[in-house]
């Protein structure tokens, strides 16, 4: 009988598995059809269709661009639908069901206050309204069964000068749902180093930090990221891969950046289909997180924005068992590495590891064993 841990899940066991989401951007995963509603509701007439299911295909289609600019463009539109109080309860709820309804029980989900000022909300109005959404959406998903976390994270525009004000702001809130802090937006021309004063302050009130790193732009943005701003985490990081070298007989040499950010255990949050999508991977087969796997490195698995992406947890996980033919020991894996590295207490991440991730996965790996074994009593009785 083949042993449970070599056991490649199906797409129900994946979905049904524990899953830790750390890279999510709330502007990135609207349901079409809100973003339809809220449109009309709002009188904003820019969509490129009226018609939920086409318009989910216009933003698939348009981030499949090759282009991080282009890939970015995209968010135009769900930001301009995301600007009352109403509607920005209403998406946190909804994010919140979705991704409970995939299987996710624990997230951090990333947005930019300063992008949902137009109609007249102040930046402390914005993050109340999300941080409802996420709790009404929390509720929501226990009627339905299930159970789920969501932290926010405060994102600034790193082509912005707001970031020193976001940082604050993250720490205002900082008991009240939000979790960190971070930036984001296109990396080339603009890197973090123009934005040291936020993370200086972060750094000296104790607080949480991601910084979007090594996506569309190299080793130089990791490095910044690291050494200079002293991030926690990288958002993507994948371009870390350019100082690992791989020789013709498959041995591995890993550069210094790689080393250090290895043997410092800091959190990649991959998010392959985005990758491909933005051009910084070309396939899943040729994607760096089946190597930083490998040579175990903090990789996580993340969606990034799952409209743009037409993806969930679930299809991450899917595309890479059917590439790597990763067992639920993977799945687990990656899973526990996010929940280390998320931005709540210590205590908090280890009851969730110890009361939720390994009993949840621990029992999806013993409903697969009792199968084997229930459909090996058939064949032996039919062969008697």
């Amino acid at each position: 009988m083949m042993s449970p841990t070599l056991h490649v899940p199906g797409q129900d066991q994946i979905r049904r598995a524990p899953k830790v989401l750390l890279h999510d951007h709330l502007d990135g995963g609207l349901r079409p059809g809100t973003i339809v509603e809220l449109a009309a509701a709002g009188g904003y007439e820019g969509l490129p269709e009226t018609d939920a299911d086409k318009l989910g295909i216009w933003f698939r289609e348009a981030a499949d661009s090759g282009s991080l600019e282009r890939y970015l463009e995209t968010f135009a539109h769900t930001c301009a639908v995301m600007q009352t109080r109403e509607a920005l309860v209403r998406v946190a709820a909804e994010c919140a069901e979705d991704l409970a309804a995939d299987g996710v029980v624990y997230a951090e989900v990333r947005y930019a206050p300063e992008q949902h000022l137009e109609a007249g909300l102040s930046l402390e109005e914005v993050v109340e309204a999300v941080n409802e959404g996420f709790r009404e959406g929390e509720r929501r998903a226990r009627k339905d069964g299930n159970r789920i976390r969501v932290g926010a994270l405060l994102t600034a525009m790193r082509h912005a000068a707001r970031s020193l004000e976001i940082a604050e702001l993250a720490n205002r809130y900082r008991e009240q749902g939000v979790v960190g802090f971070d930036i984001a937006g296109a990396e080339a021309g603009f890197p973090p180093t123009r934005h040291l004063d936020a993370f200086e302050y972060l750094k000296r009130e104790n607080n949480h930090f991601t910084i979007h790193a090594g996506e569309a732009f190299g080793l130089p943005s990791i490095w910044q990221a690291i050494q200079w701003c002293g991030a926690d985490r990288l958002g993507h990081g994948v371009r870390i891969i350019d100082d690992i070298e791989v020789a013709e007989d498959g041995s591995v040499k890993l550069g210094r950046l790689a080393s250090y950010v290895r043997d410092k255990r800091i959190p990649l949050e991959l998010c392959p289909t985005s990758n491909l999508q933005t051009g910084a991977a070309a396939s899943y087969a040729e994607h760096p997180i089946g190597l930083l796997r490998r040579l175990h490195f903090r990789a996580t698995v993340n969606t990034d924005n799952r409209l743009m992406s037409g993806t969930s947890m679930s299809r991450e996980f899917e595309k890479l068992t059917e590439t790597f033919g990763y067992t639920l020991e993977d799945m687990q894996w990656f899973t526990v590495n996010a929940m280390k590295s998320a931005f709540i207490p210590f205590d908090e991440r280890l009851a969730m590891i110890s009361d939720v991730i390994k009993p949840g996965y621990a029992e999806l790996k013993s409903e697969w064993l009792f199968e084997q074994t229930a459909a090996t009593s058939v064949s032996t009785s039919v062969a008697g």
